[in-house]
């Protein structure tokens, strides 16, 4: 015969013995701490590193600014994209560890993540 641990038999072992909530089975294991890591590229500013972008902190690259014509409209998702017009002329360019189907855009004094695929690139 087999110990009284299987679901279902007759003659099981005492409540005490055997945790039988999750509540209960995690207070008999020992915490473990948790370190947060967070992902950082090599000369660029964290918060780009990790997708979040603020618009003030971003400066365009010496070189390798392009003009873009966008070829839809597209509506910003959050304050971290901007805008588009269909037609309308924008400067873009990339930065290092930033995801390739987005480009930094700029309009006048306002810039934000473009989606890539909104865009016919010039020059």
């Amino acid at each position: 015969r087999f110990s009284g641990t299987f679901v279902g038999n007759a003659e099981s072992t005492s409540p005490a013995a055997a945790p039988s909530t999750p509540a209960a089975a995690a207070a008999t294991l020992p915490a473990v701490p948790t370190i947060p890591v967070v992902p950082t590229v090599v000369g660029v500013p964290n918060a780009v590193a990790e997708g979040v972008l603020n618009p003030s902190e971003v400066k365009p690259p010496a070189s390798g600014t392009r003009k873009a014509r966008v070829l839809y409209d597209y509506e910003a998702a959050d304050s971290t994209e901007l805008a588009l017009l269909a037609d309308e002329m924008i400067t873009v360019y990339s930065l290092p560890g930033m995801d390739p189907d987005w480009l930094i855009g700029e309009r006048g004094n306002q810039k934000g993540k473009v989606p890539v695929t909104y865009l016919e690139l010039l020059s």
